[in-house]
């Protein structure tokens, strides 16, 4: 892995009626291009959909096709003078935002005159530029309908706007809808250096509706985050052998590639600004179940269920409540770390494929296998790159010293071009990976690649978000109204040595030192140290628990 520039080619660089109608140009263009041959007849009927001419059609095309099949290749060539023509000052949008919370999302429907007319007055009263209707209207049509429609005629009313039968589409081809959620897992892991409890894990995956083949599987000591869902992602589109070897696991798992739908719950997780524009990015769309109707997520719930169940023949399980675990001592038959539960967990999966479906009539993997023959997905070949459009978003200003998050300086020499020119910057878009704060992907001011800025104090430790924020409320809780970086990392290094001495008596203790320790991995870093000697293994390789033989079907 390098840390080379990784390219943005408009994800949330474009204007929101711009990249709107990429999208929707997307849905016409990615259909017609998949034939061999378009014909005028089908190029004029894309372009009385699409509102363009016929010569814009096979304009499209051709920059579908000498592209890589993803939104942002039809996004429009960049010019000096129309950037951010579409949006509204700060100030202005956010009377808009609040007259429309305040008196269009309310019973009284007032109609659309009414609400502009008291923005053109509340910018009248501050002298600011008053927005045109048609921008008012836009920011109206983009309010989402279901509450638009709740707020304004009551719940009732958005019935039509729902899902009208109890059952949930059918869905026939390969990765034409993925299902994904969270569950802690119902086990107890122990922490690598003492062997003692540290508490439950997470469990995010993913599945595969037509073939029922899991397709993600991701586990970590931190709670379900947007990140969960980027790296359950990630691994999803990417070809998992390398994934396996890391783990020591040997096991065919070829089902990879890039979903056509992504289908989860309405967690907050799942609708963060780096999600929705990820999936746009990649043509991957997004679709939420219906309030209310669990059983539209009814593939992935039951195999996280049926796989919980399974996990209680594990030692250290929590059953699924008290009452079922009775006087069973968890914390004292816990004995699987936090590796080798993702490890049996990917064996359990790689055992599921090769077993007869009973809904399928078939394994999985031989469902899996005929539909690739025919239709293979589109997988993903730069991990990284494809990480980085769902990591967690920041805009920050660019100051001399570099850029400032969380009191934390960030700073590398690729800035000092547009430092030079700052004043005449708007603020930067930022990503970063909440495991390791020690680094920043910073997108060039031309929207084209993201390249990657470290701390600005090199010799400082990589940490994680959670570390941060702990040593703030530490640091707040002694008095300290003014906190600086100096301070913050002496007292994550205060935290850090009380950890260590503390890690073989309280779990909290081990916990965190663990969840130090599943940070991703570091770019460049030195070769790895030399093997052990021949019949020498280390606690993650020791034998443990086998996978079950039965797996209840999923």
């Amino acid at each position: 892995m390098t840390g080379g520039p990784v390219a943005e080619r408009g994800v949330l660089t474009a204007p929101d009626e711009v990249w709107d109608r990429a999208v929707r140009q997307a849905e016409v263009i990615g259909a017609l291009a998949g034939k061999p041959k378009v014909g005028l007849v089908e190029a004029d009927a894309a372009a009385a959909q699409l509102g363009v001419s016929r010569r814009q059609v096979y304009v499209l095309l051709g920059r579908w096709r000498a592209g890589q099949g993803v939104v942002s290749d039809l996004l429009p060539g960049r010019s000096s003078g129309g950037r951010g023509g579409g949006r509204l000052p700060d100030e202005v949008e956010g009377i808009v935002q609040d007259v429309l919370i305040r008196r269009y999302l309310t019973r009284q429907r007032r109609p659309v005159s009414a609400i502009c007319k008291e923005v053109a007055r509340q910018c009248r009263v501050r002298g600011l530029r008053v927005p045109s209707r048609g921008a008012v209207a836009r920011r109206i049509a983009r309010l989402d309908p279901v509450t638009s429609t709740a707020a304004r005629e009551g719940r009732e009313a958005t019935r039509p706007l729902r899902s009208a039968g109890g059952t949930p589409p059918e869905i026939t081809g390969l990765l034409e809808q993925v299902q994904i959620d969270h569950t802690p897992v119902d086990v107890i892991v122990v922490d690598e250096q003492h062997r003692k409890p540290i508490g439950r894990p997470y469990l995010t995956a993913a599945i595969d509706v037509t073939s029922r083949c899991v397709v993600g599987l991701v586990v970590t000591l931190e709670a379900p985050s947007a990140t969960s869902v980027g790296l359950c992602l990630a691994q999803a589109a990417i070809d998992k052998r390398p994934w396996l070897e890391r783990l020591g696991v040997e096991a065919a798992w070829p089902m990879s590639g890039k979903p056509h739908e992504l289908y989860v719950d309405n967690a907050a997780e799942f609708k963060s600004e780096a999600l929705r524009r990820g999936c746009d990015q990649h043509g991957i769309r997004l679709r939420y179940r219906p309030p209310g109707q669990p059983h539209f997520g009814g593939i992935i719930e039951r195999l996280i269920g049926t796989l919980m169940r399974d996990v209680h023949e594990l030692p250290g399980t929590t059953f699924s409540n008290v009452a079922e675990r009775g006087a069973y001592d968890s914390d004292a038959k816990a004995t699987l770390t936090l590796r080798e539960l993702e490890r049996w967990l990917a064996l359990a999966a790689c055992c599921y494929h090769g077993q007869v479906h009973e809904t399928l009539g078939r394994t999985p993997a031989g469902a899996w296998a005929e539909m690739v023959a025919t239709a293979p997905p589109v997988t993903v070949t730069n991990e990284m790159a494809f990480l980085v459009d769902f990591l967690p978003v920041i805009r920050r200003t660019l100051s001399r010293s570099g850029f400032v998050i969380d009191r934390v300086q960030y700073y590398s020499d690729v800035l000092k071009p547009w430092i030079a020119r700052r004043e005449r910057l708007d603020r930067f878009v930022l990503r970063r990976d909440p495991r390791d704060i020690s680094r920043v992907w910073v997108l060039d001011p031309d929207g084209d690649a993201y390249v990657e800025v470290g701390y600005r104090t090199l010799s400082r430790p990589p940490i994680s978000a959670w570390e941060q924020k702990a040593a703030v409320a530490r640091l707040r809780e002694m008095g300290r109204a003014e906190i600086d970086e100096k301070a913050l990392f002496a007292m994550v290094a205060q935290m850090r040595e009380i950890t260590d001495a503390a890690a073989a008596d309280t779990r909290k203790a081990r916990r965190d030192r663990q969840r130090r320790a599943e940070a991703p991995p570091r770019p460049r870093r030195a070769p790895a140290p030399p093997k052990p000697p021949a019949g020498q293994t280390g606690p993650c390789e020791e034998a443990m628990a086998q996978p079950f033989e039965v797996i209840e079907q999923w």
